[in-house]
């Protein structure tokens, strides 16, 4: 990927944020938009998202509240490349503050999902894939996360790689399938730092 392409990436980035910023919201302002309420581990919009001409599909949860973690919760985004029917491969997930910034991208293990895994090639392969142009939740929040997925696509992909490098290397205390060892939770992670 070329700096300008990065840069680009960054500045549309910023540009969601800011015309979110103008309305006194943010993304997950945005996305939570249409819920009542906000529950743990419920996918925010309920449903999901999914562009079926790209097969890009996303959806986020927040964890119940712990003390002193700034993360909110996380956007987890798939590519469907057969379609709504086809298999779904998890990417990475992003995760953000309660304001909506993010902190953090990473990858998980299997369980976690539920995906049709593929191995670190094939899924690094699906990251231009991830294009949501969809008007709900938002817009804006949609083309926030593929300028994530653009502007961090090196960055995803060296996590993708560490991630078959994990769990390789992982040996289950009962012997399970590393994929199904609740133990081997997040796999690989970057932490971002803030934008000024």
């Amino acid at each position: 990927m070329s700096e300008d392409t990065k840069g680009q990436a960054l500045r549309e980035i910023a540009f969601c944020e800011a015309i979110l910023a103008k309305a006194g919201l943010n993304v997950l302002l945005e996305t939570f938009r249409d819920a009542a309420e906000i529950t743990a581990w419920e996918h925010y919009p309920p449903g999901d998202v999914f562009d079926a001409q790209s097969g890009a599909q996303w959806f986020y949860h927040c964890h119940p509240a712990e003390e002193g973690t700034a993360e909110h919760g996380h956007f987890h985004c798939f590519v469907r490349p057969d379609g709504p029917d086809g298999p779904i491969h998890h990417l990475a997930a992003v995760g953000v503050d309660a304001y909506g910034r993010l902190l953090r991208l990473f990858t998980v293990n299997q369980w976690v999902v539920g995906d049709d895994r593929l191995d670190a090639e094939a899924a690094i392969a699906l990251l231009p894939r991830f294009d949501v142009q969809m008007p709900r939740p938002s817009y804006l929040v949609n083309r926030w996360l593929t300028a994530i997925f653009a502007a961090y696509e090196e960055e995803i992909a060296v996590l993708i790689s560490e991630r078959d490098r994990v769990i390789a290397a992982h040996r289950p205390a009962n012997g399970s399938s590393p994929l199904e060892d609740r133990a081997l939770e997040v796999t690989s992670e970057l932490r971002i730092a803030p934008q000024v």
